[in-house]
């Protein structure tokens, strides 16, 4: 396992950021922003797979998710209701010189603006993304769930999202396949495999290359789900050849649940708040 103190702290890793977010065109999501920070940082296999504290999440994107954090605070980075982080005019004019300055900025305009809002500091965790949030209680519920229950609440979320003849196999000798389904877009459907996995860190090429392998004749598409994340050379192998193999981290997990509304509910307030329903997850 990687040592933590290899990694950059959160400032090393602000100009990585508005890199990456230049390299690929100016706006993204976090996954992308990530993964290219990361390929331009030079990472190795064993530093990403560092985890924060116990996990779910890598020391690398808790790290990261503080840069972009603080480069939204100061005006450099815009984040969209969807998701998607882009660079502001601010952001292209920033030299790496400029980012000494940039954590003593965004803690002055956070205090005034928990001042006028009453709002939690910046500095207790990023908001919206890695840290002490709905996510990381979600992916926590997840993460104790018994195996076979992980691959029922992974049957049940692509019977929500449209698939039908959604089986669980989950059988010795199955190649590492959980499941098959059926995708449905208008008038035609085609087969899916799927598999699903809690994991704590982040998952490597070579799980997508054995789900790949044991999909060969049995699918058009394969899909991997897991409560943990994807390196960038995951995500790379993923579409490197044919058949593709479509990802779901712990990220994006938790939203697509939320957005079913599987085993969470949101509670309209002022501030959305959203609150894990853990019987759901026992039941399942």
């Amino acid at each position: 396992m990687g040592d933590p103190d290899s990694l950059p702290k959160y400032h090393g890793l602000m100009w990585p950021t508005l890199q990456a977010l230049k390299a690929i065109g100016g706006s993204g999501m976090v996954q992308e922003i990530a993964a290219k920070a990361i390929e331009l940082g030079g990472f190795s296999e064993e530093q990403q797979a560092v985890l924060h504290k116990d996990g779910p999440h890598s020391e690398l994107e808790y790290r990261l998710a503080w840069a972009r954090s603080y480069l939204g605070t100061v005006g450099a980075l815009e984040n969209s209701a969807h998701g998607v982080w882009s660079i502001t005019n601010k952001g292209r004019g920033l030299t790496q010189a400029d980012m000494a300055g940039i954590p003593k900025q965004a803690r002055a305009l956070s205090y005034s603006q928990q001042k006028a809002k009453k709002a939690a500091a910046v500095d207790e965790e990023p908001e919206g993304e890695v840290g002490g949030n709905w996510k990381e209680k979600l992916l926590e519920v997840m993460l104790n769930m018994q195996p076979d229950r992980f691959e029922h609440l992974s049957q049940r979320l692509l019977r929500e999202a449209g698939f039908i003849s959604v089986t669980v196999t989950g059988k010795a000798g199955d190649g590492g396949i959980d499941g098959v389904g059926q995708y449905r877009m208008a008038l035609v459907s085609f087969p899916v495999v799927f598999q699903s996995k809690k994991y704590k860190g982040s998952v490597g090429p070579d799980r997508v290359q054995a789900l790949r392998g044991a999909m060969a004749g049995k699918a058009e598409k394969g899909l991997l789900i897991t409560t943990g994340s994807f390196t960038p050379a995951a995500v790379k192998e993923a579409t490197r050849v044919l058949p593709p193999i479509d990802l779901i981290d712990g990220d994006r997990l938790c939203d697509l649940l939320k957005q079913y509304s599987l085993g969470v509910t949101t509670i309209s307030r002022v501030v959305e708040e959203v609150e894990i329903i853990p019987e759901f997850f026992a039941e399942i």
